[in-house]
């Protein structure tokens, strides 16, 4: 059984824009099959590949994730079912101080969120920020993926 242990962060755009031509980029599109916050069913597509993802309730910071590759047509099928909007993207991946960072820098209905994760082996892991870090919103599920595609950020106040 996988877990996911990930702390997620704001990112502060000037300094992002500084940075960011030290990370590898890639576009990545998905959606939800399930939204139910006990069990959340996500499907991806990045690069030419299609993932589908299981991840179980947040408790903390950390929930189980199981993860796995489909054909890549059956994949562009199930993001055609999928509840609410498509979440579309642009994924940094850069290490810093040891650590793997993706940002991601949201498009379509969620232009302008820019948000960093950092996956960890244990929650109470000390880490050291990046200088484009500005608040951290782990725990604030506005910022859940699974939330964007019903309440896009284009439409927060």
């Amino acid at each position: 059984m996988g877990v996911e242990i990930e702390r997620k962060y704001l990112v502060q755009l000037e300094a992002w824009e500084k940075a960011k031509s030290q990370a590898t980029c890639m576009e990545l599109s998905q959606g939800y099959l399930s939204l139910d916050p006990a069990r959340t069913v996500r499907i991806r597509i990045q690069k030419e590949q299609a993932l589908l993802t299981i991840k179980g309730k947040s408790q903390g910071i950390s929930r189980v994730e199981f993860e796995y590759t489909i054909p890549l047509a059956e994949g562009m099928e199930l993001l055609k079912i999928c509840q609410g909007s498509i979440i579309r993207k642009k994924r940094y991946v850069l290490t810093v101080n040891d650590l793997t960072w993706e940002v991601d820098e949201f498009e379509g209905d969620n232009v302008g969120l820019i948000l960093a994760e950092v996956e960890l082996d244990t929650e109470n892991q000390s880490i050291e920020l990046p200088l484009w870090i500005q608040e951290e919103v782990s725990h604030d599920q506005r910022y859940f993926n699974s939330n964007l595609v019903l309440h896009p950020f284009k439409n927060w106040s």
